[in-house]
């Protein structure tokens, strides 16, 4: 399915096939997902135009230092764990660490592996179950020099907990976030990017899932210029689930981009993904890509990708691009939507016939748009913040 700019809505379920095939991407044929081009070292990377599939919805001028490796700043970063949990600061050798979750697959996600001289981890202990969220608050200061960080979080076996990644201040920050999800660990992962304007934001999160692993993984966009956060899931046992829920809300010359990569190379694993965004102003983009892998191996299979974008104003663009790529017929399901559109007139209509002010009803539609995902994250503290959020927004809008 190409992208979308305008109403557009695609659902493919219970797919099968006896000889490999994809939905979605451009028009052009395109090399399959499982031979992309991984490395820890940046010069490996040819240099960027703009052209290539995973910049040409990316504002690549805006984002240059990050990609071009530039980055030998700093970002304060502080942890707040509740027993049960370890937290550790380890020097680095820029590439030369290996890495626990996966490799680098573009030059932004190298710049932040390479030029971090730390990495912050986050250790839950085996059979934990902590009785409350570690928080992670990344925070940048106006006017510092472009930085790199690097967290690790690490579930295991058998542990059940909340990890809260907050990013606040101003910075321009190329950022790598791996996570390690153990044998039968039960592990939320919740990254709030709630940046002010001036921020540019790359943000590369490496997951990877053994046997009976639980991981939801939570990304919520709603502030800075340019935010790019790309999620690679991968699952190394059978039994394994990933839930992937994505919200953002874009003003006025904001672009906030969401790529996300689910590689199901062994049987049995289960994926979900679902992101909703609502865009508002002149200028405000949203890019979501979701791209799908059922390797031959992977039999029994079940996954799902959705995306939602509304449009409340003039002037915004949402580009909407879910691929799915199967090498087995082999599988439970697997499928994906995805619709960009305006209000929904039929909704308005009902509720102004019943006597609400149009302002009000448009106020329900986009509370209403929101309300399923919002209730999905299970997290109190986090789905009050967001409501707050939303009900600012509609205050900009006018709604």
């Amino acid at each position: 399915m190409a992208a979308t700019t305008t109403e557009l809505t695609t659902d493919h379920s219970r797919a099968s096939a006896d000889a490999a095939h994809s939905h979605g991407g451009p028009a052009a044929p395109e090399a399959s997902r499982a031979s992309r081009f991984a490395s820890f070292d940046i010069a490996d990377f040819p240099a960027v135009t703009g052209a290539e599939e995973e910049w040409r919805f990316s504002p690549v001028d805006r984002l240059q230092r990050l990609i071009g490796g530039t980055a030998t700043g700093t970002v304060t970063v502080d942890v707040t764990a509740p027993e049960g949990v370890g937290v550790a600061v380890t020097k680095r050798d820029g590439a030369s660490t290996t890495g626990v979750a996966g490799v680098p697959n573009d030059q932004l996600a190298a710049t932040a592996w390479g030029a971090a001289l730390e990495r912050t981890e986050v250790t839950i202990g085996a059979n934990a179950e902590p009785t409350s969220e570690t928080t992670v608050v990344v925070r940048g200061e106006a006017g510092s020099a472009a930085a790199a960080s690097h967290l690790l979080v690490t579930a295991q076996h058998h542990s059940k907990a909340l990890v809260v990644v907050d990013h606040v201040g101003t910075a321009e920050l190329a950022q790598t976030v791996e996570i390690d999800v153990h044998d039968g660990a039960h592990l939320t992962v919740v990254s709030i990017q709630d940046w002010d304007r001036g921020t540019v934001h790359g943000s590369s999160h490496r997951a990877r899932l053994g046997r009976d692993a639980t991981l939801k993984h939570i990304v919520v966009s709603l502030g800075g210029d340019v935010v790019r956060v790309t999620v690679d899931g991968e699952f190394t046992q059978p039994g394994a689930m990933l839930e992937s829920i994505g919200l953002y809300y874009a003003d006025a010359g904001q672009h906030l981009e969401h790529r996300l990569f689910v590689d199901h190379a062994v049987p049995r694993c289960t994926s979900r993904v679902t992101y909703k965004g609502a865009l508002q102003g002149v200028g405000a983009r949203s890019v979501w890509i979701g791209d799908v892998l059922i390797r031959k191996a992977a039999e029994g299979t079940d996954t799902y990708e959705l995306n939602r974008n509304l449009v409340l104003t003039e002037g915004a663009r949402a580009d909407s691009v879910p691929n799915l790529e199967i090498e087995t017929g082999e599988i439970e399901g697997a499928g994906h939507a995805s619709a960009t559109g305006r209000f929904d007139d039929e909704q308005l209509f009902y509720l102004k016939s019943r006597g609400i002010p149009e302002d009000v009803a448009r106020r329900l539609v986009v509370r209403g748009f929101f309300a399923e995902l919002i209730q999905q994250i299970g997290v109190p503290a986090v789905e009050q913040r967001l409501e707050a959020a939303i009900e600012a927004e509609l205050e900009v809008t006018g709604l």
